[in-house]
C-alpha cells in the first residue's frame, strides 16, 4: 500500500507576499484616513502629514456686523430680530441681550480719552465696584430695572450646568459664585448672565414652556457638548421639546481669526464625526506678505519656506451643529453679531487684545 504524502497548501489560498504586503497597506491608509491623516509617501513608514483642508481666504470668513441697538441708558447692546415678537408690549415674556465694550464706565482697557468700557467682568484690572455699575448698567438696559436679579457663574471651560433658583445657586451668587458654564431657569424675575471675550454664548428659549439658558461654549466646552448636553438637561429638568425651542448664537472670534493647532484638531476629530467640516487653511501671513515682501525672502527652496496656511476653527457652526443635533430646527437658530477679533472697537477679545481685556455679557430672562 502506497502511503500518501501530507498535503501541501493549496495554490488556491496561498496570498503572494507582495499581495498581502499591499493589503496591510490598503488597510493602514484606511485607518490613517479615518484620522484626516496620509502615509507619507517616501519611504517613512513613521511619519504622516495631515490630509489638507479646505482653502480659505481670511476676507470671505469673517462674519458680517450689524449695528447693535441702544438703549435709553446709552448702552448698546444686541438683541435677536426673530425674539422681538417673544418680549414686545405688555404680552412679552422674554428679556435678552448681548453685550458690547461700548457705554461704561471702565477706563482701564481704553486708549487714552477714549468714552468708558463697559467691561462686565471682575478683572484683576478692572475696579471691582465699577464692574458692579457697569452690569447695572446691562441689566437696566435689557429688564427697564436695574435692581433685577443677575445670577452668574464661576466659567470653567466645562460642561458643568447648574439651575439658577435652587439653593445652591443661589447660594452661590455671593463673592464666590458656583463653578460651571451652562445655566438656566424657569423661575420668572432673573436674569441669566455669561461672560465672553471670544468664546461663543448661545442664549435658548422654551417658546411654550417659557424656559430659557444661557451657555459658555468656548473650545473646550464645545468638545465637551455644553450646548447639546444643556438642551438634554432642559428635557430632562423641565420637559423642554426640541420642536418648542428657539436659540441664539452670538459674538465670538470667527474662524477667519481663530487659529487653532494640531490639538485641537485631534480633540474634535475624537468626538465628532463631522469634525473636518469645521476646519479650514487660512494663509494667515498671507496680508503681511503683501505689504512687507522682504520680511518673507528665505535661503530655502520654494515651497520649503516654515510660513504656509494654518488651522482656523468655526466654533459658531460648531456649536449651530450642537443644536441641530439637539433637535431644533434650522430655522430656530439665529447669529447675532460678529467677530470679536476683527471688530476690537465693539467688542472685547482676549486674542487680540493679547490677554489684557475685559469681559462681555449675555444675558437671558423671564419677564415676570
Amino acid at each position: 500500500m502506497r502511503r500518501s504524502l501530507p498535503a501541501k497548501p493549496s495554490d488556491a489560498v496561498r496570498i503572494p507576499k507582495q499581495t498581502g504586503q499591499a493589503a496591510s497597506i490598503r488597510d493602514i491608509d484606511a485607518l490613517f484616513e479615518t484620522a484626516g491623516l496620509v502615509r507619507n509617501q517616501r519611504g517613512k513608514a513613521a511619519v504622516t502629514r495631515r490630509r489638507p483642508f479646505e482653502r480659505a481666504d481670511r476676507s470671505d470668513l469673517s462674519p458680517h456686523v450689524v449695528s447693535p441697538n441702544k438703549a435709553p441708558n446709552g448702552v448698546r447692546y444686541f438683541a435677536v430680530p426673530a425674539w422681538a415678537k417673544f418680549g414686545r408690549n405688555k404680552t412679552g415674556w422674554l428679556w435678552h441681550g448681548f453685550s458690547t465694550r461700548l457705554c461704561g464706565l471702565t477706563s482701564a482697557y481704553r486708549a487714552q480719552d477714549a468714552p468708558g468700557d463697559l467691561n462686565l467682568g471682575f478683572t484683576a484690572a478692572d475696579d471691582r465696584s465699577t464692574v458692579l455699575r457697569n452690569r447695572q448698567l446691562l441689566v437696566e438696559a435689557v429688564t427697564g430695572s436695574n435692581s433685577t436679579p443677575l445670577i452668574t457663574l464661576r466659567q470653567i471651560h466645562s460642561s458643568v450646568l447648574m439651575i439658577a433658583g435652587d439653593p445652591s445657586t443661589a447660594k452661590g451668587q455671593s463673592a464666590s459664585p458656583c463653578k460651571g458654564d451652562g445655566l438656566m431657569t424657569a423661575e420668572p424675575g432673573l436674569l441669566l448672565g455669561i461672560q465672553t471675550a471670544d468664546c461663543i454664548p448661545v442664549l435658548v428659549a422654551d417658546r411654550k414652556r417659557r424656559v430659557v439658558a444661557a451657555f459658555h461654549a468656548g473650545w473646550r466646552g464645545t468638545v465637551k457638548r455644553i450646548v447639546e448636553n444643556g438642551i438634554g438637561r432642559m428635557r430632562l429638568e423641565f420637559g423642554c421639546r426640541p420642536q418648542d425651542l428657539v436659540a441664539a448664537i452670538g459674538p465670538g472670534i470667527g474662524p477667519c481669526c481663530y487659529s487653532v493647532g494640531d490639538e485641537v484638531l485631534g480633540e474634535f476629530e475624537s468626538q465628532f464625526v463631522y469634525a473636518r467640516d469645521l476646519f479650514c487653511e487660512v494663509d494667515d501671513a498671507e496680508a503681511v506678505r503683501r505689504k512687507y515682501p522682504m520680511l518673507f525672502l528665505t535661503q530655502r527652496a520654494p515651497g520649503h519656506s516654515p510660513m504656509g496656511p494654518s488651522l482656523h476653527l468655526h466654533l459658531v457652526e460648531a456649536n449651530r451643529r450642537q443644536l441641530l443635533d439637539a433637535g431644533l430646527e434650522a430655522s430656530a437658530i439665529q447669529v447675532v453679531g460678529g467677530c470679536t477679533s476683527c471688530n476690537p472697537d465693539l467688542f472685547f477679545s482676549h486674542r487680540a487684545a493679547h490677554g489684557h481685556t475685559g469681559r462681555m455679557m449675555s444675558v437671558i430672562g423671564i419677564r415676570p
